[in-house]
């Protein structure tokens, strides 16, 4: 069964492969079909080649580049704006971070340059949290 599917899809193709007669008949009247006309002569006849001039492939040469250009310029345009949303979704996600862990509450600190740990108020993680909020809603929101 697979076989024959496989066959058929293979020779599908072939059915539309034929070839298209033309003749002219006694009143002069021209027709075309699959079969050749009665007592008609066969004629190969090879499709016309439009030659285009050099103004022309010059001209479809620029439009050419033009085009490229053009898609070289929006696709570098879509990576950009790609890498701007990338780091501004990892800025958003950084800032949403740090709302949660300043909402949970707890004791917050900082190590100094002497390697001492300095504890923060809860006025200062309030400051901090509201600081973090503002940014958050002016960059992601």
């Amino acid at each position: 069964m697979r076989r024959l599917i496989i066959l058929m899809l293979l020779l599908a193709p072939l059915t539309g492969w034929g070839e298209i007669y033309r003749w002219t008949d006694a009143s002069g009247r021209v027709h075309f079909g699959e079969q050749p006309g009665p007592g008609g002569e066969a004629i190969e006849v090879k499709p016309q080649v439009i030659e285009r001039d050099a103004a022309t492939r010059q001209s479809q040469e620029r439009l050419q580049k033009v085009l490229d250009a053009r898609k070289q310029e929006q696709t570098a345009a879509a990576q950009k704006q790609a890498g701007i949303t990338a780091k501004r979704n990892e800025e958003c996600a950084k800032l949403r971070q740090t709302l949660e862990n300043l909402g949970h509450g707890g004791l917050y600190f900082s190590d100094d340059a002497n390697g001492e740990r300095t504890f923060y108020s809860d006025q200062q993680v309030e400051v901090a949290r509201s600081k973090v909020a503002s940014q958050f809603a002016a960059k992601c929101q």
